[in-house]
């Protein structure tokens, strides 16, 4: 019996996918569930499982552009394993047991053999290198995060005119929407950026005071990004345009503040959304951001996870920047962008002192945001970071951090 396996639905909204790559051969035994090909749509990219056991026929090739529910591949139910059909012979003759035995051996080498996990995938890509000349040592062969990592690159070639090489790849299906969104950004809305800076010494002594006990308790690090989150929260309440999205002729604004936070993942840059955050403590917004990091970096992340936000923050402090204007995550209308901490000179009560300083930046729409409520917004979430025992914490920064 024949199978057609089609593509099913990623998401509301979405109508075609790509297929990013095949991880098995045309023609290749598959077991049922699992998993044949990475196929990307324009907001994530997922694998798709075999529905059945069996000998597979593909009916798309990489890079190729379908359409949800479309017949991707055939498998053959009825399509035995090459070593099945082998056991079945007469195992007397010598001749036979040899190619028996040959036929053992090369089954061994799997669909999963020199294929890298998304986490290698990133580490490989980052470093210039492939899979294809890594012994993996996960299942099956598989080249792990810690076969990336200890991957050397060959450095046995010099740079002259012989070996200067280029190449030409697809963007993935992912990537084109994310560029298409962000020119998008850029011709249809009236974005502004308005900066200022923050004291991080306040939040730097409370870390230093409470991280292990935080860490022990929650099993989470107590970082930068539940300061600002909670800020944020605090911030949108006290100006809620900022917290609205313009809808044709109309503004909508929200009561709930789902704060998508922008991580880079092994396909691109992925936003994955933070739920209810007005309804979290310390505790709540650490362990979800890990959650969510691990999610994207690993390529599980869903489309559910990834839409709905309401307000965004990007931290490009991580790679080392001092100071950017981001681009708005439509159809939001404003984005916190984070950044590295320096030490500066700066006038505390008429003196000079070195402090630990962020720029901040946010970008808004100026459609549906004025100046006053960009600029109030902002100084709202500096106050707030400067002043995190009294504004995030009610005085009792122990039972906040226990919560």
């Amino acid at each position: 019996m024949i199978l057609e396996m089609k593509v099913p639905s990623p998401g509301e909204s979405i109508t075609e996918v790509e297929i990013a790559s095949w991880l098995v051969e045309d023609g290749d035994y598959v077991e049922k569930d699992q998993a044949i090909a990475e196929v990307d749509s324009d907001k994530a990219t997922l694998e798709l499982p075999a529905e059945e056991s069996g000998i597979i026929t593909f009916k798309a090739e990489e890079g190729d552009a379908v359409e949800v529910g479309a017949v991707v591949c055939l498998i053959d139910m009825d399509g035995a394993k090459l070593n099945d059909v082998v056991q079945t012979k007469d195992s007397g003759e010598p001749e036979k047991e040899k190619k028996e035995t040959t036929i053992k051996e090369e089954s061994n080498s799997t669909y999963a053999t020199g294929a890298a996990s998304p986490a290698a995938k990133k580490i490989l890509s980052e470093k210039g290198m492939d899979s294809s000349g890594i012994v993996g040592t996960g299942k099956d062969g598989r080249v792990t995060k810690d076969d990336a990592i200890k991957a050397v690159p060959s450095m046995g070639e010099s740079l002259n005119d012989d070996n200067r090489k280029s190449d030409r790849k697809k963007l993935s299906m992912l990537r084109r929407k994310v560029a298409q969104r962000l020119v998008s950004v850029k011709n249809e809305t009236a974005m502004l950026t308005t900066f200022n800076e923050v004291d991080m010494k306040p939040i730097f002594d409370l870390r230093k005071q409470f991280k292990e006990n935080f860490k022990e308790k929650h099993g989470v690090g107590l970082g930068f990004m539940s300061f600002f989150t909670l800020a944020i929260v605090r911030a949108l309440k006290l100006f809620p345009d900022v917290n609205s999205m313009i809808d044709g002729d109309y503004k909508i604004s929200y009561d709930f503040a789902d704060i998508s936070i922008a991580v880079s993942g092994p396909k691109g840059l992925m936003v994955p959304v933070i739920r209810n955050a007005q309804k979290l403590s310390f505790k709540g917004v650490e362990s979800e951001v890990k959650r969510l990091a691990i999610r994207a970096r690993d390529g599980q992340i869903t489309v559910d996870e990834m839409t709905g936000g309401t307000f965004t923050i990007t931290n490009g402090g991580v790679f080392g920047s001092m100071l950017s204007t981001p681009i708005i995550n439509p159809p939001q209308s404003a984005i916190l962008g984070m950044h590295n901490i320096v030490e500066r000179p700066v006038a505390i009560n008429g003196k000079v002192e070195i402090r630990p300083i962020m720029f901040v930046a946010l970008s808004y729409d100026h459609r549906i945001i004025d100046g006053k409520e960009s600029v109030g917004f902002l100084v709202a979430v500096k106050e707030a970071l400067e002043n995190p025992v009294e504004l995030l914490m009610g005085n009792d920064e122990k039972k906040a951090l226990e919560m």
